[in-house]
């Protein structure tokens, strides 16, 4: 959707559909009053408020869960648990001797380990606005305000909002919202990702978002990132349009993904949660790309046991039957710490002990793990496809596969998100592997030099990147299949130039599969590698996504 409207609005998109609806804007959170008088008595009142807020959300996460959110009521059970958070209340307590107003303390406190958060790498990073949004619940509650939140919803709306908390996007009326715009917020936050997951045009990063008037018609276009208020006739023709389109592929037949000439190319669905896998299990998919297993370690006190991993795992493998699943082992460390391992602090955790190399310090973790899939593999007759995060050399790749195939698992494979293993890749399968998957949202962060957290550097997180494409090139010639999952699969037509570079197997929110198989069946293999050639000579995103588009097909292109 070009931008032929002065006075649009952009920033980073999410996905790549379009929408047009009413503009509702979340009014900032109350703040607490300037002079705040001392009220040293009003730690039990303070604390009544925490706890009524920690009832709220974990009611919130069983309705989520209930519902077959499974992202979203983690991270609310994740949020209740800050909510309730001893260390927190004794920092209020501290702030409120000092002489601190019940509001101020509140907020002081939370601030406090908001630092501590952003300090801690990017996965708590992204949880400074769960722990801010439980803050503003109970200074509201203090103060004898209405808690903050998304309004009741009349029709097809764009929720306008700084950002997002889960709690927030579990209240979301998901038949009425038809765009998300945050002025904060990145392409790998909670918003981001439940935008993905239930295929909602989003769009983050918008400078000047809270400007947009309440009740106004807005122009949402996920695929250019551009925010459009009061869009002209032509361009809500072309969004309806486009919606229609997507409409239709939905309801279209499936199948496997093939292209035009009949090259196979497997759809594949990432899921986080069990909850996740028995949704996607039901669709039109392929399988599963990533199983992202850390889920059932983060937020807890103690290790999940070999039977508790094993019932797990073997839930996810009867809900695939002999479809593929592929399973990342424990993709935690520094930057997603676990509350019942020791880590040394480090100056930068995404370059620190994450990953498969968290084995090297707690090598009963992987242990118990890969014993885990393989008691489930037996228990279900499946043959899952095992993974390590973070491989960087081919002695990583020939020890990970030695082990795994020493607990019963056959397909052993690696990730492939750091510059050494594509530019190694071929060594790396020399040394035993059976497959590789690209990840290319580290790979990106990690070729560019640029935190996947930092929304002033998204220009430079673009999987368009040629940097990054040729990265992708250099792992598609080995012999052994070559998949990617991360996000830059579900771009129906950057889907095709993956293809074009090698890459057999896509992996993505269950949502976006049937655009990119649209865009396989209408595109043969020649013009995959048409485009990926023409994307590799250009020096930009913007020039490489142009240069590819030259050759696709029109109706890919209006998706």
């Amino acid at each position: 959707m070009p931008d032929t409207t002065s006075g649009a609005l952009s920033g980073v998109g999410v996905g790549t559909g379009a929408a047009v609806g009413t503009a509702v804007v979340l009014a900032p959170a109350a703040r607490p009053p300037a002079g705040e008088p001392a009220d040293p008595t009003a730690g039990p009142r303070i604390r009544e408020a925490f706890d009524a807020v920690a009832a709220e959300l974990r009611r919130r996460a069983e309705s989520a869960a209930g519902t077959g959110a499974g992202t979203t009521a983690d991270v609310l059970q994740a949020t209740a648990l800050m909510a309730a958070d001893p260390g927190l209340l004794a920092v209020v307590d501290q702030r409120l001797a000092a002489g601190s107003g019940p509001a101020t303390a509140v907020d002081e406190a939370v601030e406090q380990f908001c630092a501590v958060l952003a300090a801690s790498g990017p996965y708590l990073a992204e949880r400074v606005t769960d722990l801010r949004d439980v803050r503003d619940r109970v200074v509201a509650r203090v103060l004898g305000l209405p808690e903050p939140g998304v309004p009741q919803l009349d029709g097809p709306s764009v929720v306008v909002a700084r950002d997002l908390a889960p709690a927030d996007t579990a209240a979301l009326d998901l038949s009425l919202v038809v765009g998300i715009v945050t002025e904060l917020g990145g392409p790998t936050s909670h918003t981001a990702i439940i935008a993905a997951q239930f295929d909602i045009p989003c769009v983050v990063r918008v400078a000047g978002a809270m400007g947009l008037t309440a009740g106004s018609a807005v122009a949402v276009d996920a695929r250019t990132g551009a925010v459009t208020p009061e869009p002209p006739a032509s361009l809500r023709e072309e969004v309806e349009a486009r919606r229609a389109a997507r409409a239709a592929l939905a309801a279209s037949a499936g199948g496997p993904g093939r292209t035009a000439d009949g090259t196979a190319v497997q759809l594949l669905a990432n899921v986080g949660t069990l909850e996740d896998a028995d949704r996607a299990a039901a669709l039109d998919v392929e399988g599963v790309g990533l199983f992202r297993t850390e889920v059932l370690f983060l937020d807890r006190a103690s290790a999940p046991t070999l039977q508790e991993q094993t019932d797990a795992y073997a839930r996810v493998f009867t809900a695939f039957g002999d479809r593929k699943v592929v399973v990342r082992t424990l993709d935690a460390g520094a930057d997603k710490p676990l509350a019942f391992v020791d880590v040394a602090a480090e100056e930068n955790p995404a370059l620190g002990v994450r990953g498969l190399r968290t084995s090297r310090r707690h090598p009963e973790l992987l242990a118990t793990q890969l014993a885990a899939l393989a008691a489930a593999a037996e228990r279900t007759g499946a043959q899952p496809w095992v993974m390590a995060p973070m491989v960087s050399t081919p002695d990583e790749a020939r020890q990970f596969a030695a082990q795994a195939r020493a607990a019963g698992l056959s397909t052993v494979g690696a990730m492939v998100e750091v510059p050494a293993a594509a530019l190694r890749a071929r060594r790396l399968v020399a040394a035993g592997l059976d497959f590789v998957s690209l990840g290319t949202n580290d790979l990106t962060q990690y070729a560019m030099a640029a935190d996947r957290l930092e929304g002033d550097l998204a220009d430079l997180l673009d999987p368009w990147q040629p940097a990054v494409l040729q990265l992708v090139q250099a792992t598609g010639t080995v012999e052994v299949p070559v998949g990617v999952c991360g996000e830059a699969a579900r771009d129906p037509l950057l889907a095709l130039v993956l293809v074009g570079l090698g890459v057999r197997s896509l992996s993505m929110a269950p949502a976006a599969v049937p655009a990119v198989r649209f865009a396989l069946s209408r595109t043969d293999l020649g013009t995959c590698t048409k485009m990926a050639d023409a994307a590799l000579e250009a020096d930009s995103p913007d020039d490489a996504r142009g240069a590819a588009a030259r050759f696709a097909d029109a109706d890919v292109l209006a998706l």
